[in-house]
């Protein structure tokens, strides 16, 4: 049963709000390369002053982070208590596993078939300190520790800790089995909708701060790096972006067969919470509003609330073509002649280990420390990528969040469930 809602015309001016912000967050983002470069050539110690601006960015990505885990659960709750039986909610996962495995190897494919084209790691042979030391985890990334992760001990400390993919199994169980109550669940699932409004509700203050911290992310490491970083990697990070729009291209097109020009309104609907991941390099940021974006595209709310968290663990794309992309790089700056077998093999173990990606600032790291331990190439290497990472997972985290659009608009289509859009707030309609 739905809520009824009569004060929808408290929020005709969420379009313009949501304009605004993007206007907001552009203009932060130009003034945090201005200001990031004066400061790098006039203080003394720039390094303090992106420790400090980092406090900000931190202190928005907890704020983001405090959001996460009861959105996740109350919208998915909801959406799956509602949409009747284990039936459904099976074949709607199977669509939404089927399109994530095929944007997975074809993410990981592109940059493996780029980075063979571009060989951008011949340019750095012999440049690389063999005693230098990336300092990641490499051991926490096993199939055995995956599977492990996959269902929580406890959902307590699975929502403490942010684990989406841990999350959504909770609340798999937790809403077909209040399907399964029938009429005895009803208020509680009412109630859980009433949460889910309002943690929307509180994503709209938190993004208030969006262009302040976007602003302390971009003048901070600006600041410390200078744009030189950009001179020396130039060549590296126009070949990374230009796959990176080779990698948007093939997504849209993609979804252009499924969901004819409405694509381009899609685009429109999410490109706030875009703007919002390439500034903050955290795909996780703009998980809320990437949310709202959908639903107000015309994505009902069970589809958006099952099919989004799961692309956060599963369908990273960006995050994907990067892996491949960084790990070949690395092995050819190395002089390391990988065998197209070798590759594919790569490409293979990619798929495993990049499921249950965070969508947070160096986790592709990582994952790539990992895969370069696997196939016996140093993962000193990744040093070359430290310096210029941030700016590389800009654009990935911006990427992660279309891969991710697209695919639960076409779900979305699969099942029916697409309808026209809608100006209204989506904080205030009824979890359908």
């Amino acid at each position: 049963m739905d809520i009824k809602n009569h004060s929808d015309h408290a929020v005709d001016a969420a379009p313009e709000k949501k304009s605004r912000l993007t206007t907001y967050i552009l203009v932060a983002l130009a003034l945090g390369i201005v200001a990031g470069y004066l400061l790098n050539l006039s203080l003394e110690t720039p390094a303090k002053y992106a420790d400090t601006m980092s406090l900000i960015t931190t202190l928005f990505l907890r704020l983001i982070k405090m959001i996460i885990a009861p959105l996740v659960f109350s919208t998915l709750v909801v959406g799956i208590a509602r949409m009747g039986d284990a039936g459904e909610v099976g074949r709607i996962g199977l669509k939404t596993l089927g399109w994530f495995f095929i944007a997975s190897v074809m993410s990981l494919a592109l940059g493996l078939v780029l980075v063979n084209l571009f060989r951008p790691g011949d340019m750095l042979k012999g440049t690389i300190d063999m005693a230098a030391h990336a300092d990641l985890a490499t051991s926490s990334l096993t199939l055995k520790d995956f599977i492990t992760h996959l269902v929580p001990s406890s959902i307590v400390d699975g929502m403490a800790k942010n684990e989406i993919l841990q999350i959504v199994v909770f609340s798999l169980f937790f809403g077909l089995g209040a399907a399964a109550v029938g009429k005895k669940a009803e208020p509680m699932i009412e109630a859980i909708d009433g949460v889910a409004h309002v943690m929307l509700k509180v994503t709209g203050y938190v993004m208030q701060f969006a262009p302040l911290a976007v602003f302390a992310a971009v003048s901070g490491i600006i600041a410390k790096q200078g744009l030189g970083v950009l001179k020396t990697y130039g060549v590296f990070m126009a070949e990374f972006y230009l796959a990176i729009a080779i990698l948007w291209g093939l997504l849209i097109a993609a979804g252009f067969i499924f969901l004819g020009k409405r694509i381009f309104a899609l685009l429109t609907e999410v490109r706030g919470p875009t703007l919002l991941a390439f500034s903050t390099a955290s795909s996780e940021a703009a998980f809320p509003k990437t949310l709202e974006g959908l639903e107000r595209f015309g994505v009902r709310n069970r589809i958006a609330a099952f099919v989004l968290p799961i692309g956060y663990s599963f369908n990273l794309d960006g995050s994907m073509m990067y892996c491949t992309f960084a790990a070949v790089f690395i092995a050819q700056a190395y002089g390391i002649e990988l065998s197209m077998g070798t590759q594919i093999s790569m490409m293979a173990v990619l798929m495993l280990t990049s499921k249950g990606m965070a969508g947070v600032p160096r986790a592709s790291l990582v994952v790539i420390a990992a895969t370069l331990a696997q196939f016996n190439i140093p993962e000193a290497g990744l040093v070359l990528l430290l310096s210029i990472d941030h700016f590389l997972d800009m654009a990935r985290s911006a990427t992660n969040v279309i891969g991710n659009s697209i695919a639960t608009a076409v779900v979305a289509k699969w099942e029916g469930e697409l309808t026209a859009p809608t100006d209204k707030d989506v904080a205030t309609a009824p979890l359908r």
